[in-house]
């Protein structure tokens, strides 16, 4: 655990901290438009506005889920991990989901052709079971090919090492997200599927310690009431929202617009968590547990906060 601490604060000070309120520390995978929301949040002040002094981290999604467990963070946004520690029996539950898709796309060296040309290939996913991973299963079976029987799936960590590996040659396929899916089409490379085209699901949302939600109701709800309000901004203010990503992932501005235009109509408005999405996550983590244990809705979420939180911003749930 000291070792995981040590990351942490390393990596806060690099993604900012603000000052001002009760301190929270939240991770994230990546600092890219799937987290654009905590970028938001903390770049224009919401998580301030609701008396919050946040820590937004970068960690690995198998290392913010033990540090989740064991209190070391107080919220990650590393969603389908969440229920996946949680149907595994962790003290994790996820309380409001902030993007309805996926902003994964999968990406092909020129010479694949067709869907039936990726078998025998080899797939670059993030971290195995991540949520980069996840989606990339998804859409290959979408495009009939069954990666797990069909393919060779290496994981390659984050998304400029998954690119860099597809233009080495080493993979035939990566999972990428903006704005590698429009740098790679400039390149020559065949965008085989977009995520958020083929189907929805609670893709980025914000999961908390049981105990938290159980003693703090107070503190998740400011959170998710930071998240909302980001989120409205993101939808809202174009420009806005694509200087938060050059300032957040360090884009340029090519990027950033292209990052935003692919992705702004996957963020939602109330942070709900539809219950079809919500079984759609659970199946695939079933699958990747290769569990036939029978969970419900309420052994991964708890909607108190959400509630809670909608109420107080005059939002209608879902």
């Amino acid at each position: 655990m000291k070792k995981i601490f040590a990351m942490m604060v390393c990596l806060s000070v690099l993604l900012g901290e603000a000052q001002g309120g009760d301190k929270v520390r939240l991770s994230v995978s990546s600092v890219d438009v799937a987290f654009l929301t905590a970028g938001v949040a903390l770049k224009r002040g919401f998580f301030q506005e609701e008396g919050l002094e946040p820590e937004v981290i970068r960690m690995n999604a198998n290392v913010s889920i033990i540090a989740l467990a064991t209190g070391d963070i107080d919220y990650t946004l590393i969603f389908g991990s969440v229920v996946r520690g949680a149907m595994r029996g962790l003290p994790v539950k996820v309380v409001a989901s902030f993007m309805d898709s996926s902003t994964h796309t999968l990406i092909a060296r020129p010479n694949i052709r067709s869907a039936s040309d990726l078998k025998g290939k080899t797939l670059g996913v993030s971290t195995v079971g991540a949520t980069a991973d996840v989606a990339a299963r998804m859409m290959m079976k979408h495009l009939g090919v069954d990666p797990d029987k069909e393919m060779k799936v290496v994981a390659l960590g984050p998304a400029q090492a998954r690119f860099a590996a597809l233009k080495q040659g080493v993979v035939d396929v990566a999972v990428v997200s903006p704005p590698s899916d429009s740098e790679g089409e400039k390149m020559g490379y065949r965008v085989l599927a977009r995520a958020y085209e083929l189907f929805s699901f609670p893709f980025v949302g914000l999961g908390a310690n049981v105990k938290k939600i159980e003693k703090q109701p107070d503190e998740v709800k400011r959170v998710i009431k930071a998240m909302i309000k980001a989120n409205r901004y993101i939808k809202e203010n174009r420009e806005g929202a694509i200087q938060v990503i050059m300032d957040w992932s360090r884009a340029d501005r090519e990027n950033a617009v292209a990052s935003y235009d692919a992705t702004v109509k996957v963020f939602n408005r109330d942070g709900n968590m539809p219950e079809d999405g919500l079984r759609r996550v659970i199946d695939q983590a079933k699958a990747a547990l290769q569990t036939q244990q029978q969970f419900s809705i309420a052994d991964v979420a708890d909607f108190g906060p959400l509630k809670a939180a909608q109420r107080e911003l005059g939002v209608k749930g879902k």
